[in-house]
């Protein structure tokens, strides 16, 4: 047994599960779920077989279920079994609750009611993208999942067009071509962007490049598995050097250097830490 059971303090408590390998999760993850008095799942058959393969026995106690189709009766049930003195983990099927995933409503119910709430993090699918991508990981923006029709998915990647961040999108693999050619038409051809697929499981495959050739590898290919999509900040191409130091040089006749730096990162599409690093090397010469 890797697992603590000792008693928690009545509240909310929701756990981070692996989104592929079972040995992902955390030993406080296996703490929280072998001593809450009781267990809300996505899945319940998904949260019962992880418990199984970790040795936590239920031992009676409660094992619901709590998804995107429960109401506020179910979100109640839960509220009073915490105000009776009870605590309540909650589990998505993988990964960390309310990231792409339910959770929310239930949070913000308990807050209102003045409850506890706390998370025990561990694995996320746009954590572990981010990491294998190659692309700025000091500003990201996490959009989810694009609506399914095409008119209203361009829409909403064109609002995102100039955001200087990197962007994460989960996708279905069954649209995943089809979405990469509405970002190669409405951003551009020449952004980098990275298709992580199956991350953490034996088949996992991570595919680089520009959303041009990513648009072309995936078209009409047959993807199986969980997808994760990331596309460079707006702007990341290569900028001279000159140019930033010109930009620099006029951001700091009214700015303090790490507002200068901010600024000018941001609008060239440039990682911050780069051009603060520039920025300094100019107040050193001066």
């Amino acid at each position: 047994m890797n697992f603590v059971n000792r008693p928690l303090s009545a509240g909310l408590y929701f756990v981070a599960t692996p989104i592929g390998s079972a040995r992902d999760i955390t030993l406080r993850a296996l703490d929280i779920l072998a001593s809450a008095d009781v267990i809300a799942a996505e899945d319940t058959r998904t949260a019962r077989k992880l418990m199984e393969i970790h040795g936590v026995p239920l031992e009676g106690r409660k094992l619901v279920a709590f998804h995107d189709h429960s109401g506020e009766g179910a979100i109640n049930r839960l509220l009073r079994d915490i105000q009776d003195g009870k605590s309540v983990a909650y589990v998505s099927e993988a990964g960390t609750p309310l990231v792409a995933d339910p959770g929310y409503e239930l949070g913000k119910a308990a807050i209102a009611e003045g409850i506890f709430v706390t998370s025990a993090p561990g694995p996320s699918a746009v954590l572990s993208a981010l990491t294998v991508s190659g692309l700025p990981t000091d500003r990201f923006a996490f959009v989810g999942f694009l609506p399914a029709a095409k008119q209203q998915r361009e829409t909403e990647i064109a609002a995102l067009r100039d955001i200087p961040f990197t962007l994460v999108f989960y996708e279905s693999p069954k649209r995943v071509g089809e979405m990469l050619g509405n970002l190669r038409d409405v951003l551009g051809e020449d952004r980098q962007a990275v298709v992580c697929r199956e991350l953490t499981k034996k088949f996992e495959e991570v595919t680089r490049g520009t959303l041009n050739d990513l648009a072309t590898q995936f078209d009409g290919r047959a993807v199986k598995g969980e997808v994760v999509v990331l596309v460079g900040r707006a702007g990341a191409t290569e900028v001279a050097e000159d140019d930033v130091e010109a930009a620099l040089h006029e951001a700091m006749k009214t700015m303090r250097v790490k507002d200068a730096a901010t600024v000018v990162a941001g609008a060239l599409g440039l990682p911050r830490r780069q051009v603060y690093q520039t920025a300094l090397n100019m107040k050193d010469d001066e």
